[in-house]
């Protein structure tokens, strides 16, 4: 498994800021209930080609526990008008524009990765420019959980097994593998490989 996964998040302004940016898109959303969202924490994968930003929010939006993968990248995504959840400008690093994670193939493959036990969630590295000034503490954590026979009979099975990356949390999700997230008291699974 890989264990020198780290996200670099740099010191800077973001406008709009991501709540802001959360909250226009998820008002647009046919599948979220009405009402402010309410951010209780986020987590990220790395890109192993470092060009793709991939960061994943739980939200609290009126009775529902939203899942929400974004994706940041340096240029559009060919292809990807309708899954665009806005643009922010990033003081170091210029325009962003920002994507449904869900349909990103990006951030999906870091989901199978982490199914597969073949990635871990990244080290969020603090850094002011070019030096490294802090390691944050994760607010989520994600661990890996496996089906028993599918431990027993090995990886092949998860070659053919559907990724599934839910938006909004709490129905069961049965799988050959799981994630779980764990953020404070809470904790629930947001992925599987069925």
């Amino acid at each position: 498994m890989d264990t020198g996964a780290m996200a670099i998040i740099y010191r800077a302004n973001l406008v709009p800021d991501k709540p802001t940016l959360l909250q226009t898109w998820l008002d647009r959303q046919s599948w979220v209930d009405d009402g402010p969202g309410q951010i209780l924490g986020a987590y990220r994968f790395d890109d192993p080609d470092g060009k793709v930003g991939v960061e994943v929010f739980l939200i609290r939006c009126g009775r529902q526990l939203l899942h929400v993968p974004l994706t940041y990248r340096g240029e559009p995504l060919t292809g990807g008008e309708k899954h665009l959840v806005g643009t922010v400008e990033h003081s170091v690093l210029g325009t962003r524009w920002v994507y449904d994670g869900t349909e990103d193939e990006v951030a999906v493959a870091c989901f199978r990765r982490a199914l597969t036990g073949e990635q871990e969630q990244a080290e969020l590295q603090i850094w002011n420019e070019d030096r490294l000034v802090e390691i944050e503490q994760q607010q989520v954590v994600i661990s890996r959980h496996i089906d028993a026979d599918d431990a027993r009979n090995g990886a092949d099975q998860n070659m053919e097994a559907k990724t599934v990356i839910p938006r909004v949390l709490g129905e069961e999700i049965n799988g050959k593998a799981q994630l779980l997230a764990r953020w404070g008291e809470e904790q629930a699974v947001v992925a599987a490989l069925i």
